[in-house]
């Protein structure tokens, strides 16, 4: 099962980075040129805060059946000094839970905006640093293998 499961999560990975950017530059790039916020523009916004939230709870059931979730056990205290522990267990975890939390909000605060160009804004500000979050704490040695 730990295996599957792992596997779902590096492919779904694919998906949530790709609608991401696809969102964060659509947002981006609209709000900077001073487009107006459309039906297509909401879908992308949705479509990512839902395969994120996917991503997220394939990860949470991950994190808990997975071989290295024993190594705060076996660590303890110790799991902050080596380094590959940390980020599996800490960082990775921790920083993209932030990073959906971001695009929750964005897409919530979005929904209340009247104007395209704040909508977009909005928009591209959270979706932005959730991707950033995301990029900074992806393990790449591993998922690009």
């Amino acid at each position: 099962m730990y295996e599957t499961i792992l596997i779902l999560h590096s492919y779904w990975a694919y998906l949530v980075f790709l609608i991401l950017i696809l969102a964060s530059l659509n947002a981006l790039f609209k709000s900077i040129s001073g487009k107006e916020y459309g039906a297509k523009d909401f879908r992308i916004s949705l479509f990512t805060l839902i395969v994120s939230h996917i991503q997220l709870l394939i990860g949470l059931v991950l994190y808990f059946i997975s071989p290295r979730f024993d190594l705060w056990s076996e660590l303890g205290g110790s799991v902050m000094g080596n380094g590959l522990a940390r980020l599996y267990l800490v960082e990775h975890p921790l920083v993209n839970i932030i990073a959906v939390a971001l695009i929750t909000i964005g897409y919530s605060k979005h929904k209340k905006k009247l104007t395209s160009v704040s909508k977009l804004k909005v928009l591209a500000v959270f979706y932005c640093i959730a991707l950033i979050l995301i990029l900074s704490r992806i393990p790449w040695s591993t998922w690009m293998a």
